[in-house]
């Protein structure tokens, strides 16, 4: 099974200008918890999850309507591909601790997402398990938020 075979297509994006209220708007609207964070020709620079926004801006006291995507998002971001198999998707989120992964085409552009839910619903129910037993161990010590 590929990545392609399960992926959500076109997920919902944000610029990085884009206000936290309007990207957490763009969640609650779309029923997703990361949002990409796209230069001008669709390749990410980040993303934003519900995490980011609670712990680096609403628990600092910043104002969602004026704090932007870029200052908040988490910049490191890992990706897969369409023709990726999903054993090579699910080592990279247990190995990176993250739920969601950007889909990327050969030209780098976010084409998809694939999340934890997308392999609970496809994949055998023992490397479910294992992906949330390894993405849920505790991260002490590191100096960034892997990614929820």
């Amino acid at each position: 099974m590929q990545v392609r075979d399960i992926m959500t297509e076109n997920p919902a994006c944000c610029a990085p200008e884009t206000s936290l209220e309007d990207v957490a708007r763009i969640m609650a609207d779309q029923d997703c918890g990361e949002i990409p964070v796209l230069d001008e020709r669709g390749r990410p620079l980040g993303v934003v999850t519900d995490r980011d926004i609670t712990v680096r801006a609403v628990a600092q006291g910043r104002d969602p309507a004026a704090t932007a995507a870029r200052d908040v998002m988490t910049g490191s971001v890992i990706t897969t591909t369409p023709d990726a198999s999903l054993e090579d998707a699910l080592a990279h989120m247990e190995e990176s601790q993250v739920r969601r992964l950007p889909v990327v085409d050969e030209d780098g552009v976010v084409c998809g997402m694939v999340a934890q839910a997308d392999i609970a619903r496809t994949a055998p129910a023992h490397e479910t398990a294992e992906l949330v037993r390894d993405v849920s161990q505790p991260t002490l010590g590191r100096g960034t938020y892997a990614g929820a």
